[in-house]
């Protein structure tokens, strides 16, 4: 990355970039880990002897932070599998409903980006389809940052709210369904053949708050893989061009997890696996009333604060997924 020409092949440069950030991510907590421990190991003898009360509790507290710290370590450990240092697609779509489904799925969205910032991590709005009369019938983003894929996969699933409706005059409780989909970034390294017959290919007119582009030409981009009856769509960049490619980018990666997922299911067949966490079973309850809870239905791991959860505090519940099912 020193090098003169390190910046002439733009692409390279920031492939090299995002190696490095993911060889960081390791090496740097597991430095400052050892460094506070070795700091703490050589002043605990004389703070002993010394009876110094307050100070002894001060370290016994660093202590206690350095092993929650290296919890974190070890379970970040536990993505281990091909693609879970990759960035990651999630696309999130109502279910039955109607406004209030398309309601939990904005504030699902929400919840999921407060969560990737406060990781550090990028969110760009690929694509969004508006309800009716409020919130989101669909939406997906593309999540970039180190392990995105990795954390993000333990939301993969159908999400439950219970709720006093704010859309019902006669304050009646409602359940709302939506699900979650999450999909690794495919890079170059990595070859999916996709021939010109296999796909049908539409343009539409972007939705939004208009502009020069938006509304006003075909720029958006909505792809059909034939064989396999995926679809993926995008419209945030003013480009039919640009928006195209973006797709051919997220059906590559559906299309290479969808292969994936099969291996691993004829694996766990001839293994004799019975255990299976499936796309369009439901993993998680989020309850507003008649009292605060969600709960995860595959790991058991519950908080009573709703309000935090919903600000992106997911830290507990993507823990315990990968404590439990790893890689």
């Amino acid at each position: 990355m020193e090098e003169a020409d390190f910046w002439l092949d733009n692409k390279k440069a920031q492939e090299l970039i995002e190696e490095s950030r993911s060889l960081k991510a390791w090496t740097l907590p597991y430095k400052e880990l050892r460094l506070r421990f070795d700091n703490v190991c050589a002043l605990l003898p004389d703070v002993e002897e010394s009876g110094d009360a307050a100070f002894l509790n001060e370290l016994l507290g660093e202590i206690h932070s350095i092993d929650f710290d290296l919890s974190e370590l070890e379970v970040r450990k536990m993505l281990s599998g091909e693609l879970d240092g990759k960035n990651c697609y999630l696309t999130i779509n109502s279910g039955a409903g109607g406004t209030e489904a398309c309601d939990w799925a904005l504030m699902l969205s929400r919840m999921y980006q407060r969560f990737a910032a406060k990781r550090g991590w990028n969110t760009e709005l690929l694509d969004a389809v508006d309800g009716d009369v409020a919130g989101l019938k669909s939406v997906t983003f593309r999540i970039t940052g180190p392990y995105a894929y990795g954390y993000c996969k333990a939301e993969k699933g159908v999400h439950r709210l219970v709720r006093i409706s704010p859309f019902d005059s006669n304050a009646k409780r409602h359940t709302s369904f939506a699900s979650v989909d999450v999909t690794p970034e495919i890079t170059d390294e990595i070859l999916i053949e996709i021939r010109p017959d296999q796909i049908r290919v539409d343009t539409y007119r972007a939705s939004g708050a208009g502009g020069q582009h938006v509304n006003k030409t075909d720029s958006a981009v909505r792809i059909t893989h034939l064989p396999t009856g995926i679809v993926v769509s995008c419209q945030s960049e003013r480009s039919q061009i640009q928006n195209r490619a973006t797709c051919m980018n997220l059906l590559r990666a559906k299309l290479y997890e969808k292969e994936m997922n099969e291996r691993k299911s004829q694996i766990e067949e001839i293994g004799g696996e019975k255990r299976e966490i499936a796309w369009g079973s439901q993993i998680r309850n989020y309850v507003f009333a008649p009292y605060t809870l969600v709960k995860d239905t595959r790991t058991k791991y519950e908080e009573g604060n709703v309000d935090s959860v919903m600000d992106g505090n997911l830290d507990g519940f993507i823990n315990a997924y990968l404590k439990e099912f790893g890689s």
